[in-house]
């Protein structure tokens, strides 16, 4: 429970809220949250052992219908209000001054979050734009079969050219401009298929 309802100052401020007009356990919680923009919301647990307790004392009444009670305040809980509406003016101040405070610390809290989601995605620009590179750079050119020179030579010389002009080629692509999920995925296939297809052909 926020510090400002220490004290059974939570049960003067249920009174307060009946006496607008009955409610059930739930309506109560609601509208504790919103008098603290959503940053603090009691729980069941606080709420209704309260109540039950205020019923006790002859301060609440209660209705039940369709399995739900509703809460009213009696003339006995209007005359505690009554005795101690100095006590309930300070309370509204304090709660004014715990709903700033709570709104302060959201709002640092919110800024902290922002700035580390954007060092974070900066961080995974940055290794992704390292990871295609390091993809895409021409890689070193496999050792060449034993050959004894002419034609199947120059051939070889002709494939290692292509595929150096092949790999230089699509990471230019790849650098020069972002793409979506579906554009990735078929360049993949693609070039599964076509690697694939090499491995039949030369096995």
């Amino acid at each position: 429970m926020t510090a400002v309802f220490s004290h059974g100052r939570l049960r003067l401020y249920l009174l307060k809220l009946l006496d607008d007009g009955p409610k059930h356990g739930y309506e109560l919680i609601r509208l504790l949250e919103d008098r603290f923009l959503g940053l603090y919301a009691p729980s069941a647990g606080t709420i209704y052992p309260r109540l039950q307790r205020l019923e006790v004392e002859g301060l609440v009444s209660h209705t039940a219908a369709g399995g739900r009670k509703t809460y009213d305040i009696t003339d006995a809980g209007r005359a505690e209000l009554r005795q101690r509406a100095g006590e309930l003016t300070a309370l509204e101040t304090d709660i004014a001054a715990s709903v700033a405070d709570l709104s302060s610390l959201a709002g640092e809290i919110r800024s902290e979050v922002r700035g580390s989601a954007r060092d974070l995605k900066r961080e995974l620009s940055e290794a992704t734009r390292q990871t295609r590179r390091a993809r895409w750079e021409a890689p070193a050119p496999p050792p060449r079969p034993a050959s004894t020179g002419g034609p199947q030579a120059e051939l070889f010389d002709e494939l290692d050219q292509r595929l150096a002009a092949f790999t230089a080629e699509v990471g230019r692509l790849m650098r020069a401009r972002q793409f979506s999920d579906t554009q990735l995925r078929t360049a993949i296939r693609l070039l599964d298929g076509a690697l694939d297809g090499l491995r039949r052909l030369l096995r």
